[in-house]
């Protein structure tokens, strides 16, 4: 044998190891250490070598065998007609000498009619049924034997227990696909992950998963869903002349058949159904990658019969792949707008999901550890539709010895202001929101709310362009515009930069509470902010103090003291506090009082139109008397106040009880309670 028969055989052999290897991984212990995509080179790799040396070919090449081994922890279940699997398209080309060869071998001169089938991202299964009744259930397994799995499958509602209507024979064994929805599929991998458990990797992984479980109760308690893609009739012949029409003798019969199926003539028709299907696919509820083309007539199927492991009648054109095999080459941190510091994957670039991916999300810190994801890891990478690609799994025996750990920053790597990660919270966060160039958009837009400065005219297309021109960079840089600096901007005539100058100018003389408010600290909102300026009087006695003396504030626990002090901790946010204060701004110290609120510790909830006030005054004049203001009425709320048109919120207070009183009354009740 000659240097290069020697190579190849040794090829060969490598091949139907590596592929004996990941069937044993995917059908019997359901961890997948490669993708679909990686597989199939693989396999096609094998295809193609044995093709070109036959005499290499063995009885036991995985391109001889229909599928994987069962899993023999189940009853084996002999297959009356084989389960066998499908030769895969990856290309148009592929597709179209599909088409060529089945026409010269029907000797057919006209287009051939096929049927076109949503590929289910699933299980097969085949079901037979007895006089209509289930009586038994079995996986595909080898092609030949799969495994005993009845009482996992009666659990799917959508397997008819009993057929529906008459005229179907003694023994029919319909097969199908069961496949776990996408929704359902997050719901269950987010229980598995709060419970501490493995997570599956895709729901297809799930799906097979789910139907091995040796509990039906377990089974039962998964969102699983049957697909019928087929009937074989095993002891009397009553199909139709059409695979079509037999699909719609199954759907009679009860079972649920894809509603994304259609027939087209030749193979342009399929080829423009591939592609129409393959737009849709992000927009599906459930997974799929690839449309399976069936010749309709089941007489021409016959005609042109089998190979070893696949019809000749049909073909599997694969879309491009969602799942990818890849290298991470290193992490980075980016700081998005509200200050969350997200570990992105820098990753040896892979094409997946029709593009070229090279960065992929890692969430959290959190999701790092899940996944114990290291710099060097090989990994899957995961890209459906428009989703931004994640790591959804690291390949433990890839991993090299020079793998390093993930680690956060101490600092965020745009302003260089301490990262903070509050313990109990998935999210790190970069402190210095006033100042980090990541965070300006957000900061100055949150400044001029409203509820904050209320700048009025300073919105967020303003904003974008202000800061995008480089003209702010901090919320103090917004009291040294000019006229001239707005008027050239597109769209900014002289009376509304006159305007805007003015509402500018406004707030330089916020109430202390507004203005902490404006600041953006964490978990600092309008009431945590009134406590704050109520409890401490002055913004300098709130920045020096500790944790502790900030927790003698009513509502504010370890959490958002923490938070406090971080803000005030990094010397950005105090430079551009101090520019605010060169640029005029002067907030109005709050008065203390020692006198007791009279509604302190009472909820109140205003609900309807008042005609006098807003609603958002007539809340700060409660909240002035020490009320609480809430959304939802409870047993425990002290008064309503019903405006005009009050709803629901009116009804539930006097069915509980509660204390409501009128527009009229609530004034009266104000100026009852004026100093």
């Amino acid at each position: 044998m000659s240097t290069t028969d020697r190579e190849t055989a040794n090829r060969v052999e490598q091949l139907r190891q590596a592929i004996n290897e990941h069937n044993y991984r995917y059908y019997v212990l359901d961890d997948p250490q490669v993708p679909d995509a990686e597989y199939d080179r693989l396999f096609r790799e094998l295809q193609a070598l044995e093709a070109s040396h036959p005499e290499l070919v063995t009885d036991d090449s995985p391109t001889r065998r229909v599928g994987a081994n069962a899993e023999t922890s189940f009853e084996e279940v002999i297959h009356r007609i084989p389960m066998l699997s499908l030769d895969n398209a990856f290309s148009d080309e592929e597709l179209q000498d599909f088409d060529r060869r089945i026409r010269d071998r029907l000797k057919a001169d006209d287009p051939i009619e096929y049927v076109c089938e949503p590929k289910l991202d699933g299980l097969a299964v085949s079901l037979h049924y007895e006089q209509g009744i289930l009586t038994r259930a079995a996986t595909r397994g080898d092609g030949y034997a799969g495994e005993d799995i009845t009482a996992n499958i009666r659990t799917i509602p959508s397997v008819p227990l009993k057929l529906r209507g008459s005229g179907f024979p003694d023994l029919v064994e319909v097969r199908g696909e069961v496949y776990m929805p996408k929704a359902g599929f997050e719901r269950l991998n987010q229980t598995l992950a709060n419970k501490g458990e493995k997570t599956f990797v895709n729901p297809r992984n799930a799906a097979a998963g789910s139907l091995r479980q040796k509990k039906p109760s377990v089974t039962a308690r998964r969102p699983l869903e049957m697909c019928a893609y087929s009937v074989a009739v095993t002891e009397e012949s009553v199909l139709p002349e059409t695979h079509w029409d037999s699909l719609q003798q199954v759907s009679d019969w009860g079972f649920r058949i894809n509603p994304e199926m259609r027939k087209a003539t030749g193979v342009d028709e399929c080829l423009a159904a591939y592609r129409e299907l393959m737009d849709k696919r992000a927009e599906l509820p459930y997974e799929i990658d690839g449309i399976v083309f069936k010749v309709n007539r089941l007489e021409l199927q016959n005609a042109l019969g089998f190979v070893s492991r696949a019809p000749r009648w049909a073909i599997a054109h694969k879309f491009p792949a969602q799942e990818e095999l890849t290298v991470i080459e290193d992490v980075e941190f980016q700081v998005g707008r509200t200050g969350a510091v997200t570990p992105v994957a820098r990753l040896k670039p892979v094409f997946v999901g029709g593009v070229t991916v090279s960065n992929a999300t890692l969430h959290n810190m959190d999701e790092i550890h899940r996944l114990g994801v290291r710099i060097g890891d090989t990994v899957f990478i995961r890209r459906a539709g428009d989703v931004i690609p994640q790591v959804v799994k690291v390949v433990l025996e890839k991993r090299p010895d020079s793998a390093r750990e993930v680690e956060l920053p101490a600092t965020c790597p745009v302003c260089d202001s301490d990262v903070i990660q509050i313990e109990g919270e998935a999210v790190a966060r970069c402190s210095g929101g006033l100042f980090c160039p990541a965070q300006r958009k957000e900061a100055i837009r949150h400044y001029a709310s409203r509820k904050a400065l209320d700048i009025e005219g300073l919105g967020d297309k303003w904003i974008e362009l202000l800061v995008d021109k480089g003209m702010v960079k901090t919320v103090a840089d917004l009291y040294g515009l000019s006229k001239e600096d707005l008027t050239g901007l597109q769209r900014m005539g002289d009376k509304s930069a006159s305007n805007l100058l003015a509402a500018i100018d406004k707030s330089r003389q916020p109430v202390l509470w507004r203005f902490i408010y404006a600041l953006g600290i964490r978990e600092v909102g309008e009431a945590t902010a009134k406590a704050l300026a109520s409890h401490f009087g002055t913004l300098e006695a709130i920045a020096e103090a500790d944790e502790e003396a900030l927790q003698q504030v009513p509502d504010v626990g370890p959490i958002v003291a923490g938070h406090i002090c971080s803000f005030f901790d990094q010397p950005h946010n105090q430079e551009t506090i101090d520019a605010l204060r060169t640029a005029g701004v002067q907030w109005q110290t709050e008065t203390i009082t020692a006198e007791p609120k009279p509604l302190l510790g009472e909820t109140w909830v205003l609900t309807g139109a008042l005609s006098g006030m807003t609603r958002d005054e007539a809340k700060e004049r409660l909240e002035q008397l020490g009320a609480k203001v809430a959304g939802s009425v409870s047993k425990k709320t002290a008064c309503v106040v019903a405006g005009e048109a009050a709803g629901s919120k009116l009804t539930k207070a006097e069915s509980l009880g509660v204390k409501v009183l009128t527009e009229e009354a609530f004034v009266a009740f104000l100026e009852s309670h004026s100093a």
